[in-house]
């Protein structure tokens, strides 16, 4: 019995969590290595922009909210994330439009393209300040435990409590079927073959018809889906906040580049490499260790690797480190 106490720990404080943590950070990721990919520059400005698609969605929210309008036990936020997309998606191509074509026409190297970015950056943050202010928004209003830690202590008689929250399998379920279509878009439609083509080799796509203004309008929109969808479901799971989504940049820059950067499923399983990793290491064991050691092995200490304070220290070790011996990521080749 006290075994399975210690498996529902685990599932409750570390692989539930993590796997909803890894399904924000798998969208982001994507959203970086699209852009990087096909439009090849570091998009630091990666974080606001999704802090800019969840402002839309909350505040579409707000105004359903105010007319009554609601989806029942789900989020009101559901209904609203649409509207967030074409917001998001008029943002980034207003964007493009006054500050990445141009030096896409200058034929800029990637590091001024970086550059541009991060005042596109300190942009976009300001902007979303100014509108929504810099404190916690919370937008969500289903119901909010499919089953509580009190119930599930009840049903099973065990020890410890399983909490599942609704927005945790929303999360999961909608980044499983967002990403599917992205990878069937990319790899099944003639759109995403000449998205892939041109990724690969410019000069040769070109020659062969394709039309590079259609790429970067189909790449921005997709980047604008990615940022609306899972910067909207990361602040349902916990809260809206600006400059969380500034301090999230990193984990999903690690991310990608961890999982390979310019490919997409590389992106994908990188979000949930970083996430399991940074819940894993800052994860205190003591109570897991009580269930399983005998009583004269119990713990007297936390058994805490590394501080919750250090999180996204584990992200930047683990962005080094793939750096300086695997820089090409865990799938080696680019498959955009």
């Amino acid at each position: 019995m006290d075994f399975v106490n210690a498996i529902i720990l685990l599932l409750n404080y570390i692989f539930i969590p993590a796997l909803t943590y890894g399904s924000q950070l798998a969208l982001g990721a994507i959203f970086v290595t699209l852009i990087y990919g096909i439009l090849r520059f570091a998009n630091f400005a990666t974080g606001d922009m999704m802090s800019f698609g969840t402002m839309a969605t909350i505040l579409f929210t707000w105004y359903f909210q105010s007319l009554g309008v609601s989806l029942g036990v789900l989020p009101t936020a559901l209904l609203a994330i649409p509207f967030g997309i074409i917001f998001m998606i008029f943002y980034m191509l207003l964007i493009d439009k006054f500050v990445f074509k141009y030096y896409r026409n200058q034929k800029s190297p990637p590091v001024q393209f970086a550059m541009v970015s991060i005042g596109v950056m300190f942009v976009t943050q300001a902007v979303v300040r100014i509108i929504i202010g810099p404190g916690d928004r919370r937008f969500f209003d289903g119901e909010k435990f499919i089953i509580k830690a009190r119930e599930f202590k009840e049903m099973t008689g065990l020890n410890e409590g399983l909490a599942l929250k609704s927005t945790q399998v929303i999360t999961i379920f909608v980044t499983i079927v967002l990403v599917s279509l992205l990878f069937w878009f990319l790899n099944r439609t003639k759109t995403g073959k000449s998205m892939k083509a041109y990724s690969d080799n410019e000069d040769l796509a070109l020659l062969s018809g394709i039309d590079p203004k259609k790429i970067v309008l189909v790449t921005w929109v997709i980047a604008g889906i990615l940022a609306t969808i899972g910067g909207a479901l990361y602040g349902l799971d916990k809260s809206f906040k600006p400059f969380t989504y500034f301090n999230n940049m990193l984990p999903i820059f690690a991310a990608a580049i961890v999982g390979g950067i310019g490919n997409p499923f590389g992106a994908f399983l990188g979000g949930y490499v970083i996430a399991f990793s940074e819940i894993l290491l800052t994860y205190a064991y003591k109570k897991f260790f009580m269930y399983i050691l005998p009583e004269s092995m119990e713990p007297n200490s936390l058994v805490q690797l590394l501080s919750t304070d250090y999180k996204f220290a584990v992200s930047f070790s683990i962005l080094v480190i793939v750096l300086i011996y695997r820089p090409s990521g865990i799938f080696k080749g680019k498959v955009l």
